[in-house]
């Protein structure tokens, strides 16, 4: 499994609960879809963080790259239902910063230890 990691602020003028909703929607419609294997949002609690830490936390779990890839791709269809779930979630976005994760020590690298 692969985790997609997303920090997020949002606008000055867009409202918490109505970022939620819409990400719920748009998440969903991924998932429903198959495309993601499941999804969680967190929000910074009692504004304890360092700097470089945004409001909100999206994880994002994925069974590999290639669903990874899956989902980028079905993000950048043109169909209305998509392009409109989308634009719900990103009017609320101000900024972002993204990282890919996965379990460690994975089972390859376990095998190759173990042959050592």
């Amino acid at each position: 499994m692969t985790t997609y990691i997303c920090l997020i602020d949002l606008r000055d003028t867009a409202k918490a609960l109505s970022f939620a909703a819409a990400l719920d929607a748009w998440m969903s419609h991924l998932k429903a879809q198959g495309v993601i294997r499941s999804w969680r949002l967190k929000r910074r609690k009692l504004n304890l963080a360092s700097q470089c830490f945004r409001d909100f936390l999206l994880e994002i779990d994925v069974n590999d790259l290639a669903q990874l890839e899956q989902a980028f791709r079905f993000a950048g269809r043109r169909d209305d239902d998509t392009a409109r779930l989308y634009a719900m979630v990103h009017d609320h976005v101000g900024q972002a910063d993204m990282a890919l994760y996965r379990p460690f020590p994975d089972p390859e690298r376990a095998e190759r230890v173990a042959l050592i």
